[in-house]
């Protein structure tokens, strides 16, 4: 995987990341709905729903999403 973010088209064309897309698109590719990312990262609905809309963009949060798809978490721009 080069640049996750571009393959996940989630690069804006001011070439920031857009992480709540980022996040919706990975889970998307993973066959996960909202409820089942929930119950596989134990965040509530609300809260990865917070975050794919960009309100919340805790970093620990976005690392339990990342464990969760099983993705690096370089995929949010996360050390």
């Amino acid at each position: 995987m080069t640049n996750a973010m571009s393959s996940l088209g989630a690069v804006t064309s001011r070439g920031r990341v857009d992480i709540g897309g980022a996040v919706r698109q990975s889970r998307q590719t993973m066959g996960y709905s909202v409820e089942d990312l929930s119950l596989t990262c134990g965040l509530t609905a609300a809260e990865i729903t917070r975050i794919e809309l960009g309100v919340d963009v805790d970093s620990t949060r976005l690392r339990r999403i990342a464990a969760a798809l099983q993705l690096p978490t370089s995929t949010f721009r996360l050390a």
